[in-house]
């Protein structure tokens, strides 16, 4: 945007000096031009010469010819000056149109006919700009933007994370109704009378369709070609469409002030008082002397350790002078969904940011913040993606020692992934969490009642933030799978255990050890035999 205001104020110093440029060639040529000096003019006769009247007369005729050139030849110059200028002029102003009225296009309401033509001239530019009739040259293999290829029934794709499959069936409806929209426009065209053939036309059907590959160029639009079937055997039909983007337009400014916005922390827990230690640790930094706007609630089931974790809990108050905190006991078996329930009902202030939490979770002020600005009473909860962090002693096992907790809160692939699975970290405000029913109280132990709540905010009018954040980390654990858990919650323990220990390239490392270790001898028999 910047740029293209520079260039419009740059635009009249531009003009100036293509005048003055003119000007100057118009001042050589004419010294390049002059007549030639007395002293190399034909000489004058001589005043007794009997050709006297006629030499006068010859040398004035031919004098008059060059001048008479001279001023021709000069107008052809200025003519020529003048043309060009006129040309560069009037590529200049269509440039400046071009970018005043891609800027205007969503502004200018009171000529609706022009800012339509505006509308379709940039959008037809994004064609021209965008790889749909020819390629352009990158300077890497990873700057391709690559195609996902799709039939009717599946896509395939190579950004898969781990809730996604490299096949799959398009789960997400602005997907699922984008592919149908495309099918539909393509058999639309294909039977479409071309107005030439006589015969009669052959009506396709999407049953024709064979296959499709589309890609998306994030300030372009989306390509997509698809084939189907031909007239005969081998033969084929195909049909190219093009989704171009529209430009960038404000939709609102407005300023946020959240000074005043508290976030209630709400914490389940049983047992496990180390662990609730090191998240004191966590929570007191970020939260108590960083953020200062925030309580903290603990629903703590059963007694055992009990004990332990109110001492660290009312140590933490003394030292950090914090009392904006509540301890919640309850005497039965525990349930996550059951003990956040009872932690967001408890509350009896104003309406409240309530930030779901677990004992293994490390935030920082940043999420705080995140946490805030991504929900708003009536309008939008919020599911950050955290990032869930491998097993450390898999990870540093080839260093001397594990580094510390916060230099191993680092976002690498070797280090943990984008757990996309997970829904149980949410930030909403307290009304939201009673309006839409809360938990489902009937679910026991570990998992099902963050995607039973997910869902039922998805099935509501609230828009749901759904986004990798950079603040919030899942730290490992050994995780236990207990006997008591439904067949569909055991599943779902096992594998979310398998996916927190290291990434495929260190577990393959763990796998061939023997192998490394062999080959390594070998080569170290080798060194010394030379």
């Amino acid at each position: 945007m910047m740029f293209r205001r520079g260039f419009i104020l740059f635009l009249p110093r531009l003009v100036g000096l293509l005048v003055v440029a003119c000007c100057s060639m118009s001042i050589v040529y004419m010294l390049a031009c002059t007549p030639k000096g007395d002293n190399q003019q034909l000489a004058l006769p001589r005043v007794h010469s009997p050709t006297v009247k006629e030499g006068y007369e010859a040398i004035l005729q031919e004098r008059e010819e060059q001048h008479r050139n001279y001023i021709i030849s000069l107008k052809k110059q200025i003519a020529q000056l003048k043309a060009e200028l006129q040309g560069r002029t009037e590529q200049l102003k269509n440039m400046q149109n071009q970018y005043s009225d891609s800027l205007d296009i969503q502004l200018d309401h009171s000529k609706p006919e022009k800012a339509q033509a505006n509308l379709l001239a940039f959008l037809r530019s994004q064609v021209d700009k965008a790889e749909v009739h020819s390629g352009v040259k990158l300077s890497t293999e990873y700057a391709a933007v690559p195609f996902e290829s799709f039939t009717l029934q599946k896509v395939y794709q190579l950004e898969t994370g781990l809730t996604r499959h490299p096949e799959e069936k398009p789960v997400r409806k602005d997907k699922r109704d984008e592919l149908i929209e495309v099918i539909e426009l393509a058999v639309g065209s294909l039977n479409k009378p071309d107005g030439v053939s006589k015969a009669k036309p052959r009506v396709y059907t999407a049953s024709d369709f064979v296959e499709g590959i589309y890609r998306t160029e994030k300030n372009k639009g989306t390509l997509y070609e698809l084939t189907f079937k031909g007239d005969a055997k081998h033969q084929f039909k195909k049909i190219v469409l093009f989704r171009p983007f529209g430009p960038v337009m404000k939709v609102k400014n407005e300023n946020v002030n959240m000074a005043d916005t508290l976030i209630n922390v709400i914490v389940p827990l049983a047992k496990r008082a180390s662990k609730f230690r090191q998240f004191m640790q966590n929570f007191r930094e970020m939260g108590i002397q960083q953020d200062g706007r925030i309580h903290l609630t603990v629903v703590y089931f059963g007694k055992e350790q009990m004990n332990e974790v109110k001492s660290i809990l009312e140590n933490t108050s003394k030292s950090a002078n914090f009392k904006n905190f509540t301890f919640i006991q309850m005497n039965e078996e525990f349930s996550r969904g059951k003990g956040l329930d009872v932690g967001a009902r408890f509350w009896k202030g104003n309406n409240v940011v309530l930030f779901f939490c677990d004992v293994d979770i490390y935030f920082t002020a940043e999420f705080l913040n995140s946490c805030r600005l991504n929900t708003q009473p009536g309008k939008k909860v919020f599911y950050p993606v955290l990032f869930s962090q491998y097993n450390p002693s898999i990870i540093y096992g080839h260093h001397d020692s594990i580094p510390s907790l916060e230099q191993q809160l680092i976002i690498k692939k070797e280090t943990g992934f984008w757990r996309d699975f997970g829904f149980g970290m949410t930030c909403q405000y307290r009304s939201d969490f009673i309006n839409i029913g809360g938990f489902d109280l009937d679910i026991k132990g570990w998992g099902g009642e963050d995607v039973h709540l997910y869902r039922k905010y998805l099935h509501s009018n609230l828009m749901v933030i759904r986004t990798p954040v950079r603040g919030l980390f899942h730290l490992w654990h050994e995780k236990q799978c207990l006997d008591e858990l439904t067949p569909e919650q055991y599943k779902m323990c096992m594998q979310s255990k398998a996916m927190n220990e290291a990434s495929h390239g260190q577990l393959g490392m763990l796998v061939f050890k023997q192998e490394i270790e062999t080959h390594l001898h070998r080569q170290k028999l080798s060194s010394k035999k030379t």
